[in-house]
């Protein structure tokens, strides 16, 4: 029903920054509330970042300050904007829908492929 590929990922050096877009098929991307998502090797998937349908916004606190979700209703696409990169942000990413904000971050949503973001000196 809605698929999603994110793209933008890559290797980069401590204190640098990268964009992540995520690109969603269907005809109904306003009314999802959206969702960054990341996991790190060895560690449980962690919620970095979400914007709802109305534009609200959350964080993770290891972000806030330094990470920006935002979204692009007319061109179905969701970003993360990565700034001041730190070793601890590795992992890979990924793009979450759900029509209903409560499901953010289960099997009921839908999830992109993910994109690897390595932070490397």
């Amino acid at each position: 029903q809605v698929q999603l590929v994110e793209s933008g990922g890559g290797l980069v050096q401590p204190g640098g920054s990268l964009r992540l877009s995520c690109a969603a098929s269907g005809n109904i991307f306003s009314r999802y509330a959206m969702a960054w998502y990341r996991q790190a090797p060895g560690k449980q998937r962690e919620l970095v970042a979400s914007i709802r349908s109305g534009g609200s916004t959350d964080y993770a606190h290891s972000v806030r300050g330094r990470f920006t979700i935002s979204r692009d209703n007319a061109k179905n696409t969701v970003y993360l904007q990565m700034n001041s990169l730190k070793i601890e942000d590795t992992a890979v990413y990924y793009c979450n829908a759900a029509l209903r904000a409560a499901v953010l971050g289960t099997a009921s949503g839908f999830w992109g492929q993910g994109t690897q973001v390595s932070v490397s000196s």
